[in-house]
């Protein structure tokens, strides 16, 4: 340590922690400290109250703030986000003066007896940033390293049976707040557990599990190493028949391996001096074969996700519950690795992950992204000899807690740190230390055993696939489909690639959870999660923490749905003609064994019949072919669906959980029928004429079952109920992949001219209102002010039973902005409030659109306006049912009225109670007021979503080019 900077300041790792060892639970006697602190706040280190760490303290006018947890969630300054930026003067390794220095203090009485008090450990798992430690008014030591464990040896100063006395100190920034820049909030405090342990004398101290997998003899292979203190130590593993002393490889003649999908686990037992350490082995190998990622001798794909460790309450400071709830929710979509982004999570995540069956990609709390922004990453620590052993102390830290886990199949280096000499020590040192796993870093290919990216586009990845760039190596897409707000789209694309080609390995989703925080409007009081710029910071990266699969609150967005039904471990192709349905397993190690299938027969009646399929049990990778029944004819459009689902309840989902599903229509079925209910003749039609107001005298004209205002040509009721009816839209509220998100210039390139081009302010012109025997025609443009391009449009209008029909063309006209796509194509109106249930006939039950419909399939669907809406943190474009053949409009009560929608043959639908500008608008969804009105939108068709908030854009094949359009809808009244 250098003697001329203050021990936080100082990159090298300070002395007193203890040397790092796996994590594990024991028989010997140990104590949480978890619980209620006293805590103050200096604003920086300058004002720590004096000798606070001594005995004889006062802190009874302390507050009490809760352990673990951050200081700034219990109203001790403010969180700060940040994606890329440093909050605070860029000049390695000095932080600001002020500097908020949180003060710990802590009563404790360890039972008596504790067996060998003088080996007693002190044990802190996650403290930010960084901290020194007292116990009874002696200094124990100091640790950095936010999200990694410290040990410290306190034997010398404990005394059991008695009131001993905890304290410490904790800076918000520190030097290692430069290795921390990990795109998250900045949060302070000792955030994960404390607890207290004796290590016996002759105990096990730390110990090392190989257990190898040979698949073509189905050979496990155990050796538990302990360190060099244990006496006597011996290994247990009942069920193996396996008794030996430690250090001795026993080959095991059959074993069934551990993989994500048979998680399978060997509950054994490491004793020494009468204490005992519970052991859970897995059986598995992971190997490089070729360019070819393999577990246990066969290819893996890797359909994964970055997850942070968060709460939109505690945030880092998780529950057992929170780590749950994430590999549960993780299983029940399909989810089968996790990248620990950007820092090793707490150990539990990880025995979850032995438990349930993922494969984890562990990260070391490494990323220095801040200096991405100067030139040539000026003063980056990871080229800076000064910083090598942090570096090194931080992986090593890492291996050594986490080394026994079945579940951790890769290490990783960390994240966006550049390159240099110290990221290359560490591959070294972990690939010393621990050859059976591959290691990983996506900034530099020559420090990894992977070629990975971030974010590249489709055609890429293709070329890839194919051979190109780095051959030798397989390829992961760490970070891909950036998951923010209505989005992404084009995972099915992606998949399609992942799936072909054997060397690309798969992808991880950024990211698993939107991390925006729970709190509250100062004037409404209103609830609401928050992002940057919420708490007051200086700088922020606005709502770009806003990009999880999940809400902050852990419910599914759309966007994993999506994920699920794209990553399904089984395809389904029916195929009517010839009454057979093939199903395929994409699955590496499980068979069908736990499943179940189904039939379900849909018309616009809704499940006309349903029964049990009988399908054998699949190999995984194989496929079998099966009859379907025999379909009664229904005289209408007929889908067929088919469903695998659980047979019986796991410990990760209830039977009948979806597994996986495929739809085929099996008849076209007769035109739309009338309804009888709207099944009414309709009024004569006017006569021939041009309208005027001199010859209409009120400004309206009946046409139909609708009223019409003649110098508009709008619709104004239908079948006595007042509507404003429709007109040409091509808007929608920017979604985070259309607009530019956070501080930086992102989002898709088409859609950022469509605001600047003025595409959110068009501007409606009538040119003729005119009406015959037959049709009421209005012809118009549509343009934005200051632009010589629009859109020329007809409405043609003509009478049907109960309602009208409306043909709407429309072609681009002036000189339309080269390669600027339309949002969307489609028509507007209001209906009564008092209409807010759905009924409709076509893809659902969630939203859709056209790059990301996998998860949705044809049926009857019903829903109130509200809940087809979906909360985006940040509001925005949602709620689209894509493919609608007809949408139903009524009283939720039952009472009389309504209006029914009817594609020619389909249409898009969207009903909400605000418009569309007061969506584009709004910033958080409690800003989103009712109307007195439903907002009705019907589509042609919409711009697809792509991902270009980080990634790729809307691919070519979903982009809306502005070309002649021609949209046909019904509209019958509901009486």
């Amino acid at each position: 340590m250098s003697p001329a900077l203050p021990r936080h300041l100082d990159p090298a790792p300070p002395p007193g922690p203890l040397p790092a060892r796996a994590a594990f639970p024991s028989s010997a006697p140990h104590l949480s400290l978890n619980g209620d602190w006293r805590f103050h706040l200096a604003p920086d280190p300058a004002h720590v109250p004096d000798a606070f760490w001594s005995e004889t303290f006062d802190d009874t006018a302390w507050d009490l703030l809760p352990v673990p947890s951050h200081w700034q969630l219990h109203g001790y300054g403010a969180p700060v986000y940040t994606n890329i930026r440093y909050p605070f003067p860029v000049d390695p390794p000095y932080v600001p003066q002020e500097n908020p220095t949180g003060c710990y203090r802590y009563g404790f009485r360890p039972p008596e007896p504790w067996p060998d008090p003088d080996r007693s450990v002190l044990r802190f798992e996650g403290v930010d940033s960084f901290f020194t430690v007292w116990l009874n008014g002696t200094e124990v030591g100091s640790a950095g390293g936010s999200r990694l464990p410290s040990e410290f040896a306190v034997g010398h100063l404990l005394r059991p049976g008695t009131e001993n006395v905890l304290a410490v100190q904790v800076h918000q920034w520190s030097a290692g707040s430069y290795l921390e820049d990990q795109d998250t909030w900045w949060l302070s405090g000792v955030f994960r557990e404390v607890s207290l342990h004796t290590r016996p004398a002759g105990a096990v101290t730390d110990y090392r599990v190989h257990a190898g997998y040979t698949s073509a003899t189905g050979e496990g292979v155990l050796c538990v190493e302990v360190d060099a203190d244990a006496v006597d130590a011996r290994v247990r593993v009942p069920e193996l028949g396996v008794d030996v002393p430690a250090g001795e490889r026993v080959t095991v003649p059959r074993v069934e391996p551990w993989s994500a999908e048979l998680p399978r686990l060997y509950e054994g037992s490491l004793t020494a001096a009468g204490t005992v350490v519970p052991l859970r082995i897995g059986f598995r190998t992971v190997r490089i074969d070729g360019h070819v990622f393999t577990v246990n001798g066969r290819p893996v794909k890797l359909h994964g996700v970055n997850r942070h460790e968060f709460h939109p309450d505690r945030g880092r400071a998780l529950t057992a519950r929170d780590m749950l709830d994430d590999v549960v929710l993780m299983k029940r979509h399909h989810i089968n690795a996790v990248r620990t982004s950007h820092y090793p999570p707490h150990p539990y995540f990880l025995d979850l992950c032995d438990e349930y069956g993922l494969y984890v990609i562990d990260e070391c709390d490494l990323e220095t992204h801040g200096f991405i922004l100067e030139a040539g990453w000026r003063g980056n620590p990871s080229d800076d000899p000064a910083w090598e052993a942090a570096c090194l102390d931080r992986a090593r830290r890492m291996v050594e807690r986490d080394k026994n886990r079945p579940s951790v199949v890769i290490w990783s280096l960390g994240n966006e740190a550049g390159k240099g000499r110290n990221l290359h020590a560490m591959r070294a040192w972990i690939s010393g230390r621990d050859a059976s796993r591959p290691v990983h870093y996506s900034g530099d290919v020559e420090c990894s055993d992977i070629y990975s990216q971030t974010y590249r586009e489709h055609a890429g990845v293709e070329h890839i696939g194919t051979g190109g760039e780095h051959p030798e190596k397989p390829y992961l897409m760490c970070e891909y489909a950036h998951a923010m707000g209505n989005g992404p789209g084009g995972l099915d694309d992606y998949q399609r690639l992942f799936e072909t080609h054997e060397r690309l390995m798969g992808g991880l989703v950024w990211e698993w959870n939107d991390q925006s925080l729970r709190t509250r409007d100062p004037l409404s009081g209103q609830e609401f999660f928050g992002y940057g710029g919420d708490f007051g910071e200086e700088i922020h990266d606005g709502n770009y923490i806003a990009d999880g699969l999940l809400l902050p609150d852990r419910t599914p967005t759309p966007g994993l749905l999506e994920l699920k039904a794209v990553i399904q471990p089984l395809r389904l192709t029916i195929v009517p003609r010839s009454g057979t349905v093939t199903v395929r397993s994409t699955l590496h190690f499980a068979d069908t064994s736990a499943l179940r299938f189904l039939y379900d027969v849909v018309t616009d009646h809704g499940v006309v019949d349903s029964g049990p399929l009988d399908v054998p049990v699949i190999p995984a990778g194989g496929e079998a072919t099966c009859a379907l029944p025999a379909i009664a004819p229904t005289g209408r459009e007929t889908w067929l669906t088919v469903r695998a689902v659980l047979a019986a309840a796991n410990r990760w989902a209830p039977a009948g959980h979806e597994v996986a599903f495929g739809q085929a229509r099996v008849a076209e079925g007769a035109p739309p029928q009338e309804p009888e209910a709207a099944a009414r003749h309709s009024r004569r039609p006017p006569a021939a004429e041009g309208l005027s107001t001199d010859r209409h005298p009120t400004g309206q004209v009946a046409f139909g079952e609708g009223i019409f205002d003649v110098h508009t040509g709008r619709l104004h009721s239908l079948g006595g109920t007042e509507l404003d009816g429709p007109v040409l839209d091509i808007w929608r509220a920017m979604t985070d992949n259309d607009r530019e998100p956070g501080a930086e210039l992102r989002g898709s390139e088409a859609a950022r001219t469509w605001r600047q081009r003025g595409l959110d302010r068009m501007r409606h012109r009538t040119d003729q209102v005119q009406a015959d025997d037959t049709a009421l025609t209005v012809r118009g443009r549509l343009a934005p002010a200051s632009e010589q391009f629009g859109l020329a449009a007809t409405y043609h209008w003509s009478a049907v039973p109960g309602g009208l029909r409306l043909r709407l063309t429309a072609a681009p006209d002036g000189p339309w902005p080269a390669d600027m796509p339309l949002p969307r194509f489609g028509v507007r109106l209001a209906v009564p409030a008092g209409w807010s249930l759905v009924r409709w006939f076509g893809l659902g039950p969630g939203e859709s659109y056209p790059d990301s419909r996998a998860a949705v399939r044809v049926g009857r669907w019903e829903h109130t306006v509200d809940a087809l809406q979906f909360p985006y943190t940040f509001p925005q474009e949602n709620g689209h049912r894509s493919e609608v053949r007809w949408a139903e409009l009524t009283p939720p009560d039952g009472s009389a009225g309504g209006i029914r929608f009817e594609g020619r043959p389909h249409l898009g639908f969207t009903a909400r109670r605000w418009t569309t500008e007061d969506l584009d608008a709004a910033r958080h969804p409690h800003e989103l007021v009712a109307r007195d009105r439903v907002h009705v939108h019907l589509d042609l068709a919409q711009h697809g979503l792509g991902s270009a908030s980080c990634g790729p854009d809307t691919l070519p094949a979903h982009r809306l080019t502005a070309a002649p359009m021609d949209f046909t809808v019904v509209l019958r009244a509901i009486p």
